[in-house]
């Protein structure tokens, strides 16, 4: 049989051009992103002028739209968006850089009325401004001096009062592009509009709360003062917030960044330490950069005491590692070897087994598989099948116990929902049952009811559940 010839660009150019108009014309009828591909080509013909009205016919319309878009016709409004994004960066970026720079800022100021219009819970649309987004700031780069000195002006102008936060991340994007006196008159700008906006809010009623865009502004200033170097209004910036909103965290890296460890160590030590996304002060995380800010103080013994410490209790194997690193040349193998029995008698099975894993020790995660064969909760779902898998090939028993637990949760609870992913753990365990059985400790396997059944295996008995058909769903 003949092979089917492939679709190449010197194949294609065979092809008499009014045939691969036609072909075009044809698509183009059937699929409206592929017709709209084809207009913006076009009108690319006559210049950056002729791609930018086409663009902007797209977004006024898209400024005008009031109607609600139902949830089956969401997917091909997120297409329309893309492709318009698609063609100011494809079509008119390369062409018209500041052409193309006010298409995206007007395109992303669109956002708040789009939400409006449609049931983003997935978040599909959110993304394709976000891409947007850091298509901008991309752009920005290609922005002459002149150009980009205006750039702060037209953001504050489209997008000065958006609540959604896209303001903020447009700057992030942004800043690290612009010219230093570009980014100290937006940040002049920025200081100005935060205090005349605080005297007037001054005079609003307390009674109610409302938000404030001079929580975004001041943001905004701090990814400025980064973008031009100026720790000190970093720092002054931040100070300024309320305590439990301060990314102490943070402040510490970037004071330690600048050589200046005395003051990143009051940061990463102050009450009630967070950083962002993340609550635990005892973290790993946190323990390693205060280590290197100890260690930048000239007080490594005690930078080495606190990341042990810190592995006592969250057996991290991010910090452990951080540990061995810092030791003198062969005290690291007796120093691991300790660490790795402190795993078996930690009194938390999950972390201990998550650090075996991560290590990784297969041998010592199935040891604390077995060692707790009780504890392990089926409705774990999420996390132990990819364990159970990890472990059945060279530890058998312990995967056993896992996928043992996993389908005992689900004919509990006769999740039927769940019965084909039981149907699955069902077949594991008939695999693994020659390897695993005798290897086992008392009891393991054993229904909670004591009850047994025959198996299908000649010679042995099993507890009730253990090899059996699944329930009728109900």
């Amino acid at each position: 049989m003949p092979r089917k010839p492939a679709l190449s660009i010197e194949k294609l150019t065979e092809l008499p051009a009014e045939k691969l108009a036609q072909l075009v014309l044809d698509e183009a009828e059937r699929n409206a992103g592929f017709r709209r591909q084809v207009k913006a080509a076009l009108a690319a013909k006559s210049g950056p002028e002729g791609i930018a009205k086409l663009i902007d016919r797209r977004l006024s319309g898209l400024e005008r739209a009031r109607s609600f878009i139902e949830w089956d016709k969401a997917r091909a409004f997120r297409d329309d968006l893309q492709s318009l994004t698609d063609t100011i960066e494809a079509e008119l970026a390369p062409v018209a850089p500041d052409m193309a720079m006010d298409r995206f800022l007007r395109f992303i100021a669109t956002h708040e009325r789009v939400f409006e219009r449609v049931d983003d819970s997935s978040g599909h649309v959110q993304d394709v401004y976000y891409l947007a987004i850091i298509s901008a700031g991309k752009l920005t780069n290609l922005l002459s001096d002149t150009e980009a000195a205006l750039l702060p002006d037209k953001i504050m102008a489209r997008l000065g009062e958006t609540t959604h936060g896209y303001l903020a991340d447009l700057t992030k994007a942004v800043t690290p592009h612009l010219p230093q006196p570009a980014l100290a008159q937006w940040d002049a700008d920025l200081s100005a509009a935060i205090d005349l906006r605080k005297a007037e809010e001054a005079k609003l009623s307390t009674d109610r709360w409302h938000y404030s865009m001079t929580s975004q502004w001041s943001e905004m200033r701090q990814m400025i003062a980064e973008a031009r170097g100026d720790i000190d209004l970093l720092i002054a910036l931040e100070s300024a917030k309320k305590p439990h909103m301060q990314d102490v965290w943070g402040m510490a890296e970037h004071l330690l960044e600048a050589g200046r460890a005395d003051e990143a160590f009051d940061w990463v030590r102050k009450p009630g330490s967070r950083v962002k996304g993340q609550d635990d002060a005892q973290s790993p995380g946190k323990i390693q950069l205060e280590a290197r800010i100890l260690e930048a103080l000239d007080d490594k013994p005690a930078a080495q005491t606190l990341r042990w410490q810190c592995f006592e209790t969250q057996l991290s194997a991010d910090t452990l590692r951080d540990y061995l690193k810092n030791l003198p040349d062969f005290d690291d193998i007796d120093a691991e070897a300790r660490a790795l029995q402190l795993g078996l008698s930690h009194p938390v099975p999950e972390t201990a087994l998550r650090f075996y894993l991560d290590w990784p020790r297969l041998d010592l995660a199935a040891q604390v598989v077995i060692q707790h064969h009780n504890h392990w909760d089926g409705g774990h779902w999420h996390s132990l099948p990819k364990v159970a898998e990890t472990l059945e090939h060279e530890h058998p028993a312990a995967a056993t116990i896992l996928y043992r637990a996993l389908l005992d949760d689900i004919l509990k609870a006769a999740r039927s929902k769940a019965y084909g992913h039981g149907v699955k753990y069902l077949g594991k365990l008939t695999q693994l049952a020659e390897a695993a059985d005798p290897l086992l400790p008392q009891g393991a396997l054993l229904h909670k009811s004591g009850s047994e059944r025959t198996s299908p295996f000649p010679g042995r008995t099993y507890p009730t559940g253990f090899v059996t058909g699944m329930p009728r769903a109900v």
